[in-house]
């Protein structure tokens, strides 16, 4: 795959896609509750992006959680338990997160996820099953697609990449770019009442239907309420951003619960001690994450030492976790001891080679030795994993000092969708480099006679940046005459505009509307 090809955003794709289905827009029965809806997004593009979003939105909130892989297979195993019920046929997957904060979400076509965080709140295989059973709805419903195409309604496109993305527990949310942020828009999405209803009426009865104890849904419920009053942390911030909490939902649940026995599932299991059982080694290891935690806050805080002491805690009582040694080495960068950096990104990545963000950091700690050749390699398997602006503006300045300006550019463009001050710098270096390139598409030019017979040009700087220089032509024609006069401006603010004396005056018995005259952009600068 060529440079070139590497920085296209995927979303590109997607809009591509949505773009079609709105020509192609019909009216279908919804499989989960039967009612009729108009579709824009086909099952295959709700497969399609499911599968292109899953792995990136994975690694934007802390990536799988690979200390237990037995505990994956065991709700992924519940979860297709549930699923089977479900009237849709889709590619169901199920994995967990390497994140402490409670939260599950679910993308369009099936594509699931729980973060260990909220596995360690539940007291049952059955409360498991209602989470995964509610996340199933969510995707089986189409409630993902559904609010991709309430935005086609509203806004006529689904401008994805314009979407500033601020997911509360993804530390990166702030920095992806490209196609990615279209999964971190989806997964950080509230439903609407009416969602979260379907996906606890569908998911409470697919669960019974699955042999689980459906009163199960109802203390599961009960457990967010008692938290979300108590404001407890994390939640606030996780489950409870995109499925409010509510004693109605409590109370829908006992209805619920309450009609599926008279329909005759009585019997359902809990399944307390094997889940109990399952999760056993996750509940050993939670004191090192604590400790990491409070590391992280620490390092937020910028009471590194104190971190370090907590990430050294944690990592004696659980060495194998990669994300120890990754916040190490992130203090270490950030102290500017590249070599330290660099040696413990490696004990990272000697324990998990599949998480973005210590080839991230690795690449920028090569950078700054200038080993470019091991920094853009690092910084371009980061951007594999998931694009970030942190990324894409070291190798757009990478390439620049290599003169490849349209390499360069590419990847300012994309960071330039991020953002905060991030996407403020490489839109700038972008403007930079395009100014030059195509300064027509900056600067509006026209010329106009003034008092006293006056050629003057109105210059307008239509460019988010101040213009330093700028060169214009002015081409007149006066009866039979042809003039050429040079135009210079100096110092014109983003969205400025100024008249400027061209030097040439008509003689006083020629009538300006004969004259005729444009204005051609010769050059241009920035700071």
């Amino acid at each position: 795959m060529t440079d070139d090809a590497r920085v296209q955003p995927s979303i590109w794709r997607h809009l591509a896609m949505v773009a079609l289905a709105v020509v192609l827009t019909t009216c279908a029965e919804n499989p989960v509750t039967g009612d009729r809806e108009l579709t824009f997004v086909s099952e295959r593009q709700e497969i399609n992006l499911g599968e292109e979003n899953y792995l990136p939105t994975q690694q934007s909130q802390g990536g799988q959680w690979n200390i237990d892989t037995e505990l994956t297979a065991y709700v992924s195993e519940v979860g297709q338990r549930v699923a089977a019920q479900s009237p849709r046929d889709l590619p169901y997957e199920f994995v967990v997160l390497n994140s402490s904060v409670p939260n599950a979400w679910a993308l369009p076509g099936g594509k699931i996820a729980i973060n260990r965080g909220l596995l360690t709140e539940l007291d049952n295989e059955a409360e498991l099953a209602a989470v995964l059973g509610h996340e199933v709805v969510h995707s089986a419903a189409r409630h993902g697609a559904q609010s991709m195409e309430r935005g086609m309604l509203l806004q006529g496109a689904l401008l994805a990449t314009s979407v500033a993305v601020a997911v509360s527990d993804n530390e990166y949310g702030g920095f992806i770019v490209g196609g990615a942020q279209l999964g971190a828009q989806l997964v950080s999405q509230r439903y609407g009442r009416d969602a979260e209803r379907e996906g606890d009426l569908y998911g409470t009865r697919y669960m019974a239907e699955a042999g689980y104890d459906p009163a199960a849904a109802v203390s599961l419920q009960e457990t967010f309420v008692r938290l979300s009053e108590g404001n407890a942390p994390g939640w606030i911030d996780g489950l409870f951003a995109s499925h409010p909490a509510s004693t109605e939902r409590v109370q829908n649940n006992r209805e619920l619960t309450a009609q599926l026995r008279t329909e005759g599932y009585t019997d359902g299991e809990l399944g307390e001690q094997r889940y109990q059982q399952r999760t056993a080694r996750l509940r050993e290891t939670q004191p090192a994450y604590e400790a990491f935690d409070e590391a992280y806050a620490l390092v937020r805080d910028d009471k590194v030492e104190e971190a370090e002491q907590k990430l050294d805690s944690a990592i004696a009582m659980l060495p194998q976790e990669a994300r120890f040694y990754g916040l190490k080495a992130d203090i270490a960068l950030m102290q500017r001891r590249y070599s330290a950096a660099i040696d413990t990104y490696n004990q990272a990545l000697a324990r998990d080679d599949a998480y973005f963000d210590y080839y991230l950091g690795r690449g920028l700690a090569y950078s700054r030795q200038g080993n470019e050749r091991q920094a853009r390699a690092d910084l371009q398997a980061s951007v594999d994993l998931l694009p970030t602006a942190l990324a894409m503006n070291e190798l757009g300045t990478m390439a620049l000092a290599a003169n490849d300006r349209g390499l360069a550019k590419q990847y300012f463009e994309q960071a330039a969708s991020a953002p905060g001050q991030l996407g403020e710098q490489a839109q700038a270096a972008y403007i930079r480099l395009d100014v030059a390139d195509n300064p027509g598409a900056y600067i509006q030019a026209q010329a106009f006679v003034g008092a006293g017979g006056q050629i003057q040009v109105r210059v307008l700087n239509r460019a988010p940046v101040p213009m330093v220089l700028i060169e214009l032509e002015l081409q007149a024609s006066v009866g039979r005459e042809g003039v050429r006069r040079a135009v210079t401006v100096r110092g014109l603010a983003a969205g400025q505009a100024r008249d400027v004396a061209s030097g040439l005056t008509l003689p006083a018995e020629t009538d300006p509307q004969t004259v005729q005259a444009q204005v051609i952009v010769r050059g241009v600068s920035v700071n």
